[in-house]
């Protein structure tokens, strides 16, 4: 065989159905030479169940089985997973029977004896065609996305009543303070409010609270001495708005002038001897207690309450964890496309091991750990392998078996948990986890969750 078309099983999982057991295993045997990852099924219903167990890339099914034909199952099989791929074996290469298995939904046939080249060569082919149709839905799901929060990806119950949220203050062109941890994508949000109010075809400018004291004052009020003339962002955004990036880092003496600024909506640049009038939406965003920061008399008592009027918590990621597929899904497509690379998903392993984590560094860190993820992935899908190592310590950890019963189970512990934890009233949580209330005491008292 060329050396290039070496190693094309790499992170592939196949699914054979055939009854016949020298077949099968020889089979097997194979396609576990040339880097597959094999599951072996002998008749229809170990088929089904093995498809319910785990995903599969691609099956190969027998036309004639002991308890069925491999075409019905093939329908079966793509009721469980749309994206699965099927190759029907028959020992009788018709034209008929070749028929009726592309009618059935079949990638490709082969018929007995399996000739291994021939098989190489056609799994080349559906793992090529199944990349491409991956990314060219994932293509249509982007394109299908609403314009008005394109840019924040998620479904979960926090993230839709804080788009609501969003979508009723954003019409009112009042200044907002947004409250959040550190990489809950502030910024984000401060976009989407501007996309969504009245003046979303004005400027959207964004300041760094952080600068040193001079620069800072220049670049909010503008500049007027000599050398260093400039507008200054609170003239130059005109009714646009302006985002305030950490506005606890802005010194004392600053933050006076800011709140002149916002009361009279008017400025001095620094070195002038006339005020401008402000028009800009000004949006803030912080990441501490700002009355803590009151009563240190660290932060102004009456800025806080001109900023406090209109505030929005960002909830951090371990609160919309129900996220983390669609945020993963997003950010493999932005950094395949950055970086080239062909990565298209991530394994369920892999998923349910970024949900357990802990997520201290929120949305930006888990854009990091994919990008790192995609950087080292080999293949189309992300490994729990690819991940960060740090990151299986960053939560609970996942349990120390291969039994699948046990892996969902102690996931299904997680799950209820987080639940619990966000819907203390047990009657709530029941409805989001689509359980009765007995069912959900019952699930309380076999996995032994405790109650805070």
């Amino acid at each position: 065989m060329p050396e290039s078309e070496k190693n094309i099983g790499s992170h592939r999982h196949i699914l054979i159905v055939e009854d016949e057991e020298i077949i099968r295993n020889t089979l097997g045997e194979f396609l576990e030479g040339e880097g597959f990852q094999i599951t072996k099924a002998a008749s229809v219903a170990e088929g089904i169940q093995a498809a319910k167990d785990q995903d599969f890339h691609v099956a190969i099914c027998d036309v004639q089985l002991p308890d069925g034909d491999g075409i019905k199952l093939m329908r079966q099989l793509h009721r469980l997973n749309p994206s699965l791929f099927v190759l029907i074996i028959t020992a009788y290469g018709t034209i008929e029977s070749a028929v009726e298995a592309f009618k059935g939904g079949a990638f490709d046939y082969l018929t007995k004896p399996v000739i291994f080249d021939d098989l190489v060569h056609k799994l080349r082919r559906v793992f090529e065609y199944r990349d491409l149709y991956l990314e060219n839905q994932k293509l249509r799901m982007e394109l299908a996305q609403p314009n008005r929060f394109d840019q924040i990806v998620g479904s979960s119950e926090p993230l839709k009543v804080l788009q609501e949220t969003i979508s009723k203050i954003a019409v009112t062109n009042s200044n907002v303070l947004l409250v959040g941890e550190t990489g809950t994508g502030k910024e984000l949000f401060a976009r989407a409010i501007h996309s969504a109010g009245p003046m979303k075809e004005e400027k959207f400018l964004a300041v760094n609270c952080g600068s040193p004291v001079e620069m800072l004052e220049a670049e909010l009020f503008g500049s007027e001495a000599s050398g260093n003339e400039q507008p200054g962002i609170l003239r130059n955004s005109g009714t646009g708005t302006v985002f305030l990036d950490e506005i606890a880092r802005i010194p004392i003496g600053t933050q006076t002038k800011l709140l002149r600024a916002i009361e009279y909506e008017e400025c001095m640049p620094l070195g002038g001897t006339e005020t401008y009038e402000v028009h800009c939406r000004i949006i803030t965003s912080t990441s501490e207690d700002l009355l803590r920061l009151v009563g240190d008399g660290k932060f102004h008592e009456d800025l806080f309450y001109r900023l406090d009027g209109v505030k929005i918590r960002i909830p951090p990621l371990r609160e919309r964890l129900d996220d983390i597929p669609e945020l993963v899904d997003h950010f493999i497509a932005k950094h395949s496309k950055t970086l080239r690379k062909r990565v298209v998903s991530a394994t369920s392993e892999t998923i349910r091991l970024l949900m357990a984590a802990q997520w201290k560094g929120n949305v930006r860190q888990l854009d990091n750990a994919i990008e790192r993820a995609v950087i080292m992935c080999e293949g189309t899908s992300i490994e729990p392998s690819d991940l960060p190592p740090d990151l299986l310590g960053l939560g609970q950890p996942l349990p120390d078996t291969d039994d699948l019963r046990s892996a969902l189970r102690h996931y299904e512990r997680l799950h209820i948990t987080r639940v619990l934890r966000q819907w203390p009233d047990k009657r709530e949580a029941a409805k989001r986890l689509k359980l009765g209330l007995s069912s959900l005491y019952r699930k309380i008292e076999e996995l032994s969750i405790e109650l805070g």
